[in-house]
């Protein structure tokens, strides 16, 4: 199946269950396979208004921020979903968020 097939299907899924945060992290992972980082950000998003413990979905959001080159949110995601992970115990997760936070400041033009 291509990505843009399993784009359309997600979508469809969607239309049945909107609510549904799996269904909005696939579909965001989906958009990421596309580098598509906008749509990626946009689905992440309503991924973790549904499920704000969502802890993978910060680092996908976090990822797709700083692929979109916004260093700025991506620190910030970053910072919220360590703290959401740590709550959950999800350690990995926080390990992620934690260097791609230190990879992203690190880009950032403003770092000396």
């Amino acid at each position: 199946m291509t990505t843009s097939s399993k784009i359309a299907q997600f979508k469809k899924v969607l239309e049945l269950d909107p609510q549904d945060e799996t269904l909005w992290f696939g579909l965001g992972k989906a958009y990421m396979d596309e580098e598509r980082w906008q749509a990626a950000i946009e689905a992440l998003e309503t991924c973790i208004r549904i499920k704000p413990t969502y802890s993978a979905a910060y680092y996908a959001l976090a990822q797709a921020y700083y692929r979109n080159q916004d260093l700025s949110q991506c620190r910030e995601i970053c910072q919220r979903g360590r703290e959401i992970a740590m709550t959950n115990g999800d350690l990995l997760v926080v390990k992620n968020l934690e260097q791609l936070a230190s990879v992203a400041e690190q880009t950032s033009p403003d770092h000396p």
